[in-house]
């Protein structure tokens, strides 16, 4: 019984994620308000029926996607709890940092930048959208503020830098906006974006002997 109930559980999180990879796919193409709810259904092979069950509502579907978007998984693991990111704040040094904020940030741009531009256009003109984050902190700018706060403290950090200072350094370099630009609009495979994200944060972060 327990190993049937386990295989219920297994095939309903492989659904969930079939939704929310299609709904992604769906809404990164068409637009969120473009895309029906059958279109996902049929994309995800499964009848809009489930995805009302699953889900609701359309739009705690794009919350639900947004949420895994930015974790990678399902797992309710904050950012700043999350392996990569502990290796950021416990580094020994500034440069380590850097080294270890930079792939982290990048892993997560590549899954959720086209995905934030397509919430920002909806939140524009939906006012349902926007009740989806009520908080107006920025989410995004907490997780660098606390990079910034570790990473300035540390040895080799630029001496005359603050840490409010570098927290707007990181949150403009590594931006989605930014990402989507050199990735997307001038086609810069990510791993060039990564070298140049490294780059420009150790020339402004970094002390001259770090760079």
């Amino acid at each position: 019984m327990a190993e049937g109930k386990r295989k219920r559980g297994d095939k309903a999180q492989e659904t969930r994620r079939r939704i929310i990879d299609a709904a992604g796919a769906l809404f990164v193409e068409q637009g969120y308000g473009a895309t029906r709810l059958q279109e996902i259904a049929d994309r995800a092979g499964v009848a809009v029926q489930t995805i009302y069950f699953v889900f609701r509502t359309k739009p705690s579907l794009l919350k639900e996607l947004v949420d895994v978007a930015i974790a990678g998984d399902d797992d309710p693991v904050p950012t700043l709890d999350r392996p990569w990111f502990t290796e950021v704040t416990s580094a020994p040094t500034a440069a380590s940092a850097l080294a270890a904020l930079i792939p982290g940030t990048r892993a997560t741009l590549e899954r959720v930048a086209a995905i934030t531009e397509m919430v920002r256009a909806a939140a524009a003109t939906d006012p349902e959208i926007r009740d989806l984050w009520p908080d107006r902190t920025d989410p995004r700018y907490t997780v660098l503020a606390t990079a910034a706060k570790a990473l300035t403290r540390k040895p080799g950090a630029h001496p005359t830098l603050s840490t409010d200072e570098a927290a707007d350094i990181l949150y403009a370099v590594l931006s989605p906006e930014l990402f989507l630009v050199l990735t997307r609009d001038r086609a810069w495979p990510p791993a060039k974006w990564e070298r140049w994200a490294h780059d420009t944060l150790s020339s402004q972060l970094l002390a001259p002997t770090e760079t």
